[in-house]
């Protein structure tokens, strides 16, 4: 017999729903591209849903955004509560680009009213690179595994040339450290798995205001390679590889 095509298998029906969902794949990344190509110098922002408006970090991230945002950046969140909203809020009120890139979730995500662009998602995967494509620079507030997943990818594409060398900063010294330590004593010291210089990447600090200085000086442009080895400023932004 002559195999003409998977058809002439016994397939489960799941096999061409798989199929058929290409084209909702690339219908998201399409109206992205389309969405996301106009946006110009962006700083995309990460962090928890649960973080409510009378938290510290709310509070820096909606000062960030509209310090960002007043230099002419516009702001990417993933369009729901919390950090996201916070930063939304702090650059659509200061008179900036405020974009939401909403997720479909089955517990649902309430996209948060201070969006003047938004899109939803179906996938992460097609989220994500929106994100990271179109963003001049990365911020992390404290979150939980989709902050954690979203810094981890940056940092891999960072890492092995496939995203520019853009600044990333870490916002929250106190929730940062523990895993610094681990990267530092374990990933890097114990078991060689990532490079002295992989520590250079990121940056943290909890001060707002350098954090915003920081962006201004070193998202002025898109450098694929070599890897940057950023500076402090002022002795707040510290790289975790100098980290006593």
């Amino acid at each position: 017999m002559t195999i003409k095509s998977a058809r002439d298998f016994d397939t489960p029906a799941q096999h061409y729903d798989d199929l058929w969902r290409v084209f909702r794949i690339m219908a998201e990344f399409v109206e992205g591209f389309e969405l996301m190509g106009n946006v110009g110098r962006a700083i995309s922002i990460f962090g928890s849903a649960r973080t409510k408006p009378d938290d510290k970090y709310y509070k820096m991230a909606e000062q960030l955004s509209a310090d960002l945002a007043e230099s002419g950046f516009a702001i990417i969140t993933g369009g729901g509560p919390g950090i996201m909203e916070a930063a939304n809020k702090g650059a659509a009120e200061a008179g900036g680009l405020s974009v939401g890139l909403n997720i479909l979730l089955p517990m649902e995500q309430t996209p948060n009213p201070y969006q003047n662009v938004s899109m939803e998602f179906h996938y992460f995967f097609a989220r994500k690179m929106m994100f990271i494509k179109y963003a001049w620079g990365l911020v992390c507030f404290p979150g939980g595994f989709g902050t954690l997943d979203e810094f981890f990818e940056s940092m891999t594409l960072i890492q092995t040339h496939k995203a520019p060398t853009f600044p990333v900063v870490c916002i929250g010294k106190d929730y940062w450290s523990g895993l610094i330590d681990w990267l530092k004593g374990k990933v890097l010291d114990e078991y060689h798995n990532i490079d002295p210089e992989d520590m250079n990447l990121f940056e943290v600090t909890d001060n707002i205001e350098a954090a915003a200085d920081f962006l201004r000086k070193n998202a002025g442009q898109k450098v694929v390679k070599p890897p940057p080895h950023f500076r402090p400023i002022n002795g707040e932004l510290m790289s975790p590889a100098s980290r006593k």
